[in-house]
This record gives structure tokens, C-alpha cells and sequence, in this order.
């Protein structure tokens, strides 16, 4: 794709043909009409939209409806710099009546923001819906909004107030949150029943550093689904922080991304618990609890998202609650594992700066001018990359913690049977103090 042809395909050399005549109105062929617009273009980045503007009439002489939904909306801008606003208007037009066209949303957005200039909101908001069914997802959340103020200002507060709750997310149902508590839950539980028999559950899912280090490394996730036996308010307390940080990233991230997050979160927890823990092991949600936060803590701070006031309150004490519960674990007053909690908070810290939110507005996305922005696909490289360096720290963290595991006394004479479940009954116990500071 190249800009200059707003998204139109390139599979000729740019260049007008010998003799090309741009006040012609026979038909041209395709190559001629994208060489035609892609002169407009770079004129039209020079200020010189007058000569920009037959070369764009030149260009709807075609039958390529992409091409010509391009003319029309090339002429709908040119006609616009040259404070030709009605006749701006019929160009953007004209350039949605060509159906899915690589312009169609901005030219809808066009014709959108014409009609709000000229004072015609219900004519701006038919429009607006149009841009609504086919706006990419970085813009839905700006669309909603500008379709809230439409309709407060045209009296339908109802439609207002649904719109802006989309803006925001908070139309979205957090469903994901609900359903990763409720696994957990049930598999805590079913677990707990008969947690100290050989071969139960608990045994199979708790992180047995010994057991890791034995080439059992799924338990570096499922060690979230399983919690204190003996002490229920383990469980209670770590669900709660879950609902409270999982509703908040799931309706600024939607609820695919929270799970990835939360998953990527627990691993970066369980690998940080196993290969710098104790060798008593650990079990509970928290290091994915604590990445959440931290992914809170960043998407409110740093990219800005715009949420509703209780959210905003909610978001405001992420900071405060992350210091307490580290401050609480370094203490030494209690066996809390630390490094479970660091693995995931540093994995959601970078996570979070990473991924802007995609569901609600952020300030970036409110101000920042298309032209200084990066691609999308520049965007989606460097947040790939980004992913990829982070789960190769994590392998790289279990590799360092299996070398040092092997290398034990404890491994080397008992093997992956070293430690029991029984061991971590009273330790896991202890971890809720800091899981009830967070959830308050």
C-alpha cells in the first residue's frame, strides 16, 4: 500500500502517460487514474490543492469502483482547502455510494463532520452510524463518544448515555473476569476435597518447584487454579482482587486480551516463584493477580484511558495497594511469596506499556496527530516483539531455575518427590494477608 493512493492497491508504475489531458472526461484505464491520484496527493501535501483538483475529477472517469471512490474523495478534500464546503460535501458523498471501498470510512467521517459544520445532527448521525459499522477498532471507542454527544444534543439522552457507556467499555460485559473466577473456584474446591492423597488434583496442579524442575512446567499456570487447603479466605480474598482488577482491564482491553494478559501474567509469576523460591513451592492466583495491576497501573498512568468515575476511582488506588502489599511481603513477618508477586507485576508493568488500551479512549489516542503516529503495522511489530522478548525472559528464568533445581540437594536425593502437598498448607496460607490488603 502506499499513501499517496489511499489504500489502493499498487501493481503498475506510477506515472501519468505522454499527453494526459486532466480536463478530459473519457474513461481511464487503472494505472493512469492511480498515477492521477497519487500526483493529487503530492500536491495536495505541497498546499496546492487547486492543481490537485482535476487531476482527482480526472480520476472518477473509471469504472474501478475503489479508484473512483478514491477520485471522489481526493476532490471532496481539495474542494474542502479551497473553502468549497457544500460542494466538499457531495465529492465525500459520492465516494460512499461505491459500497466497501478502501476510503469509505473516511469519507463517512467526512461527510459526518460536513454535516455537523453545517448544523445537520440528524443528517450527522446517520452518517456517524455508517462510520460505526465499519470503523476499525481503534476508532470504535472515539465513534460511540461523538455519537453520545449527537444524541444528547438532539434530546435522546437514553441513546446518549448507551453511547457513551460504549465509549468507555462499560457496555461490554465483563464475562471473561466472571468465567476465569468461576474455574478457578470450582478447581480450587474440587481440589481441596483431597488435596493430601497421593495422586489427587491439588497434587497435579500445585508449582512443586521439584516437580518443574522434573519436566512438569505446565505447572507454572495451573499453580492459579488451586489455593490454600486449609484456609478458605485464601481462595476468597485472591477472587475478589481478581474481580476488582479483572473487570478493569477487561473493559479497557476487552475480554480476549484479559485472558492472554492474565495467562502471560501467571506464567511470568510461576516462573519467578520456581526458579528464585523456596523449595516448599506455592500455590494461588496471585502473580496473575498482580500483573493485572500492574496493567491497571500503566494503562492509567501512562497511556491515559479515559474511564468513567468509578472506574477512575478504582484505578486510583492500584498504585498505593501494589506498594503496601510489596512493603507487607519484604517485611519478613510473613511467609509471602514475593517473587510470585514481582514475576507477575513486572510481566503486567510491561505488558501494559506495550499494548494501549483497546476499548476506551486514551488521551494518545484523543491528541495525537495521525501524522506523528506510527503504522498500524509498525505498531503491531513492535508490540509483537515485545511479547516475544518477554516469553523469552520467562524461558529463559525456567531454564536458570531448572539449572539451579538440578544442581539442589533436595533434587538430587529425592528427585520430583521431595515435596508433598502438605508442605505449602500452612505456607499458601499466609499469602492471603497480602491478597486482603489488595483487595480493599
Amino acid at each position: 500500500m502506499d499513501r499517496a493512493t489511499n489504500g489502493l492497491r499498487i501493481d503498475v508504475p506510477l506515472g501519468l502517460p505522454p499527453g494526459f489531458d486532466p480536463a478530459a472526461q473519457t474513461p481511464l484505464d487503472r494505472a493512469s487514474a492511480i498515477a492521477a491520484i497519487a500526483q493529487a496527493d503530492d500536491l495536495m501535501e505541497r498546499s496546492e490543492p487547486e492543481l490537485a483538483l482535476p487531476l482527482y475529477s480526472r480520476a472518477t472517469y473509471i469504472s474501478d469502483r475503489d479508484v473512483a471512490a478514491a477520485g471522489f474523495y481526493g476532490l471532496g478534500n481539495a474542494l474542502y482547502r479551497l473553502d468549497h464546503e457544500a460542494e466538499a460535501r457531495q465529492g465525500w458523498e459520492r465516494a460512499t455510494t461505491f459500497g466497501d471501498t478502501p476510503v469509505a470510512y473516511r469519507a463517512w467521517r467526512q461527510v459526518a463532520a460536513a454535516r455537523v459544520r453545517e448544523g445537520d445532527l440528524p443528517g450527522a448521525l446517520d452518517a456517524y452510524r455508517q462510520c460505526e459499522k465499519i470503523a476499525p477498532r481503534s476508532d470504535r471507542a472515539e465513534i460511540a463518544s461523538r455519537l453520545g454527544w449527537l444524541n444528547k444534543e438532539t434530546g435522546n439522552a437514553g441513546a446518549a448515555n448507551r453511547y457513551f457507556a460504549r465509549s468507555r467499555g462499560d457496555s461490554l460485559p465483563t464475562f471473561m473476569t466472571y468465567l476465569i473466577i468461576a474455574v478457578t473456584v470450582v478447581t480450587s474446591l474440587a481440589a481441596n476435597s483431597n488435596w493430601d492423597q497421593p495422586g489427587s488434583l491439588f497434587s497435579q496442579l500445585w508449582l512443586s518447584p521439584l516437580a518443574v524442575a522434573g519436566g512438569d512446567y505446565y505447572r507454572l499456570l495451573s499453580v492459579t487454579l488451586v489455593h490454600s487447603p486449609t484456609d478458605i479466605f485464601h481462595l476468597l480474598f485472591n477472587m475478589y482482587a481478581l474481580w476488582y482488577a479483572g473487570q478493569l482491564v477487561e473493559k479497557m482491553y476487552g475480554p480476549w486480551r484479559l485472558l492472554g494478559l492474565y495467562v502471560i501474567c501467571g506464567l511470568a509469576g510461576g516462573a519467578s516463584s520456581y526458579a528464585f523460591g523456596s523449595v516448599g513451592g506455592s500455590v494461588g492466583a496471585s502473580g496473575a493477580i498482580f500483573g493485572l495491576f500492574g496493567v491497571v497501573l500503566i494503562a492509567t498512568r501512562f497511556h491515559h484511558a479515559i474511564l468513567d468515575a468509578q472506574s477512575r476511582a478504582i484505578a486510583g488506588q492500584v498504585g498505593l495497594l501494589i506498594v503496601i502489599n510489596l512493603f507487607i511481603g519484604f517485611s519478613g513477618f510473613f511467609n509471602i511469596d514475593n517473587f510470585g508477586h514481582l514475576g507477575g507485576l513486572v510481566a503486567g508493568l510491561w505488558l501494559g506499556m506495550l499494548i494501549p488500551p483497546s476499548q476506551v479512549q486514551t488521551l494518545g489516542s484523543v491528541w495525537q496527530s495521525p501524522r506523528g503516529s506510527k503504522s498500524p503495522a509498525q505498531a503491531l511489530a513492535i508490540r509483537v516483539v515485545g511479547i516475544v522478548a518477554l516469553l523469552a525472559v520467562i524461558g529463559g528464568v525456567v531454564a536458570y531455575g531448572t539449572s539451579e533445581w538440578h544442581k539442589s540437594p533436595y533434587y538430587q536425593q529425592f528427585g520430583t518427590t521431595g515435596v508433598r502437598p502438605a508442605s505449602v498448607a500452612a505456607a499458601s496460607s499466609s499469602d492471603q494477608l497480602a491478597v486482603r490488603v489488595v483487595s480493599d
